[in-house]
């Protein structure tokens, strides 16, 4: 299938007049329209992978961890040009993380296109006091036979594992770290040199920017001061005028460059969930933001493609910048071995068109 574009959206420029070779799930080749050629579609760009997402239209991943519950995740993404995405188990019991890790198995068996590119593992080693919405009941510090359970459970199906560096010792950190998860710290109240210290040991990730981690103070500059002062550190924030002041948004963009990427953080996506309780854990969709009964911030709502537009507002960058915030850096992020992120020959087929300032998205599916 050739396909005829005006814009080519990738790796943050735009290249005009292009024909893309497909054939199945891969990019063949790109070359320049013919003169007698005329574009067929206004704008492309590669599929926007989402590292952090909770639930679909009608459940979530935590509360019902099942191949439904992936099937809904993955359905309602598409319609908002996420193709790729890491559905996340928030704190829960091992049993439940074991039933989610089975049905992601079972998933890739039956769909083995699927754009779910691994499960999000966000806890349970995390602070007590950084916990945000997460149950209190299930939180736990990290052993060397626990840690061993959750890396056999694991397996190749967790993507990404969030974790509070400040309980972790060499030795514990050496175990995780020989794993083939890759590991990111987050809902932690480390200090600097807490943090600084699983830097130095390789990882290079963080969980959403900000939130649920120790503050930059001028004399504790906590995990957030670290993550802004580690170059090879990539820091996903949450665009949703929400989770984060625009300004210290701003701020960590011009910090981290090419290192900041955008998430969702999706409790539910696209408003059709109003309310959702899971054992303790409670929200309410107030406007475009997830409440709890206390009053605090239970989830996100917008989608991966709304924070692409508030990219351009906030940061005062192209489209083209933005988008990549959203495709390739993330998945260079995340370490992932398939081929996404951009448009360019080998690469994954899973594109999406648009028209205009990002309207009218549309995904392509060459089955």
């Amino acid at each position: 299938m050739i396909i005829k574009v005006h814009k080519v959206y990738s790796e943050g420029i735009v290249t005009n007049d292009q024909a893309l070779e497909i054939h199945g799930n891969q990019i063949i080749s790109i070359s320049p329209l013919l003169i007698t050629e005329s574009p067929e579609f206004d704008s492309v760009a590669p599929g926007l992978v989402d590292t952090h997402i909770n639930g679909g239209e009608k459940f979530h991943f935590t509360a019902d961890p099942t191949l439904e519950t992936l099937a809904d995740i993955e359905d309602s993404a598409l319609k908002n040009g996420t193709v790729y995405t890491l559905p996340t188990l928030i704190t829960s019991s091992f049993e439940n993380m074991k039933k989610g890790i089975e049905a992601f198995k079972t998933y890739k068996t039956l769909k083995p296109n699927t754009g779910i590119l691994g499960l999000h593992l966000e806890g349970p080693f995390l602070s007590a006091a950084k916990r945000g919405a997460h149950l209190l009941k299930y939180i736990q510090e990290p052993t060397e036979e626990l840690l061993k359970d959750l890396i056999n459970m694991a397996g190749s199906e967790v993507a990404m594992l969030t974790l509070a560096p400040e309980f972790f010792t060499k030795s514990l950190f050496d175990l995780i770290l020989k794993s083939p998860i890759n590991i990111s710290l987050g809902h932690s109240n480390c200090s600097f040199e807490q943090a600084q210290n699983a830097f130095d040991q390789g990882i290079t990730l963080v969980t959403h920017l900000y939130n649920a981690m120790s503050a930059l103070g001028h004399r504790s500059p906590g995990l957030v001061g670290a993550a802004l002062a580690n170059s090879v550190v990539y820091t996903p924030i949450i665009l949703d005028h929400e989770h984060v002041h625009a300004g210290a948004a701003l701020a960590a963009y011009k910090a981290k460059g090419q290192k900041l990427f955008l998430i969702s953080d999706s409790l539910f996506q696209n408003y059709t969930k109003n309310s959702f309780k899971w054992e303790e854990f409670d929200a309410v969709l107030e406007g475009k933001k997830y409440i709890n009964s206390e009053g605090n911030l239970a989830g996100a709502s917008i989608s991966l493609a709304d924070t692409v537009i508030n990219a351009t507002e906030i940061f005062n960058i192209s489209l083209a910048e933005a988008i990549n915030m959203a495709t390739l850096l993330p998945a260079l992020a995340i370490k992932t071995k398939r081929k996404i992120g951009k448009i360019a020959p080998d690469y994954e087929s899973g594109l999406i068109s648009f028209e205009g300032d990002f309207e009218n998205i549309k995904t392509f599916n060459f089955d």
